[in-house]
C-alpha cells in the first residue's frame, strides 16, 4: 500500500469561489448545468430487460441537470448500472456492499454535493417565471392628498 502522496479523491473538493479554483475555471474547469434539467425522452435502456422500478428510476434521473453532462459523455451504461444497483439497494435485505456501491455511483455521477464538486459541476440558478403583472400601485401625490373644500362649507 503506497504511503503519502496524492490520491484520486484526496483533499477537499474544489470550491468555485476559491482563487485556486478560479484558475481552473479559466482553463474550462467548471461546468454550469441547466437548472431545468435535460429535456426530451431518456435514452434507450442499455441493459437486459429492466424491472418496473428500474424504468421509473431511469426516467426520473434523465430529467436532472446532471443528465445533460451524462449524455454529452455517453454515460448511459454507467447510469443504467447505477439504476440497477440502486433498485437492489432499496430492498430491505440489501447487502452493505451494494449500498456502498450506490454511494460511489452518487459521487461519480455528480448526484451528491461532493460528486458535483469533484466533477466541477454547478447548477445554474433557476429562472423564475415572472408572476402575473398586476396594475402597479399608485401612491397618492401631494396634490391628490389635498382636499378641495368648496366655499361656504364647513363654516
Amino acid at each position: 500500500m503506497p504511503r503519502g502522496g496524492a490520491r484520486a479523491v484526496s483533499g477537499p473538493p474544489p470550491d468555485p469561489r476559491s482563487l485556486r479554483s478560479t484558475k481552473a475555471i479559466d482553463k474550462g474547469g467548471w461546468r454550469t448545468l441547466p437548472a431545468e434539467g435535460r429535456q426530451g425522452e431518456p435514452p434507450e435502456w442499455p441493459l437486459t430487460t429492466p424491472a418496473e422500478r428500474e424504468l421509473d428510476l431511469w426516467h426520473d434521473l434523465w430529467v436532472k441537470p446532471q443528465a445533460v453532462a451524462w449524455e454529452d459523455m455517453g454515460q448511459e451504461l454507467e447510469v443504467a448500472l447505477f439504476v440497477r444497483t440502486l433498485a437492489e439497494a432499496e430492498r430491505a435485505d440489501a447487502r452493505v456492499d451494494v449500498k456502498k456501491m450506490v454511494r460511489g455511483y452518487l459521487d461519480s455521477l455528480g448526484m451528491s454535493v461532493a460528486g458535483m464538486n469533484r466533477n466541477r459541476w454547478k447548477i445554474a440558478p433557476a429562472v423564475e417565471e415572472p408572476a402575473e403583472t398586476a396594475e402597479p400601485v399608485r401612491r397618492p401625490s401631494a396634490r391628490d392628498r389635498l382636499k378641495v373644500v368648496p366655499s361656504g362649507e364647513g363654516a
